[in-house]
């Protein structure tokens, strides 16, 4: 298995990490101890306190970049665009990326959204690279 697509399951499995150890057990937990009706959770309204809106907002980011870094991957996968430069990006990509969760999970302040824009700009920048070098296969 090449390095991107290796990184591509690591963003995988953090997105689902979100969910498995951080969303499901506080919905489901609600919902055991009888805290909260299992359809209490409306995607289209604010329920819980500010970090579990938080630790929400991250999974959601992490499904929104998911298909994009995907689609880069699979394709310099078929195009066979492979080489150290495109392990190294997705290798920062995908710390970046759980950078950005953390950052986005620990706090709603001014500097660490600040941080948080940070390791985006650092994925936008592997992702443009990416491309680019695709581009320059083409």
């Amino acid at each position: 298995m090449s390095t991107p697509l290796f990184c591509l399951l690591l963003f995988v499995t953090w997105t689902l990490a979100l969910v498995v150890f951080g969303i499901g057990p506080i919905r489901v937990g609600k919902v055991l101890l009888g805290k909260a009706r299992p359809n209490a959770f409306p995607a289209d309204q604010p329920h819980g306190g500010a970090a579990y809106r938080r630790l929400l907002r991250a999974h959601l980011n992490c499904v929104e970049n998911l298909p994009v870094f995907g689609a880069v991957v699979v394709v310099a996968e078929l195009a066979q665009v492979q080489g150290l430069l495109m392990d190294r990006l997705a290798m920062v990509y995908v710390a970046a990326r759980v950078c950005q969760s953390v950052a986005h999970i620990s706090s709603g302040r001014s500097l660490v959204i600040n941080v948080r824009f940070g390791f985006f700009l650092v994925q936008l920048t592997c992702l443009g690279w990416m491309l680019g070098l695709l581009l320059a296969a083409a």
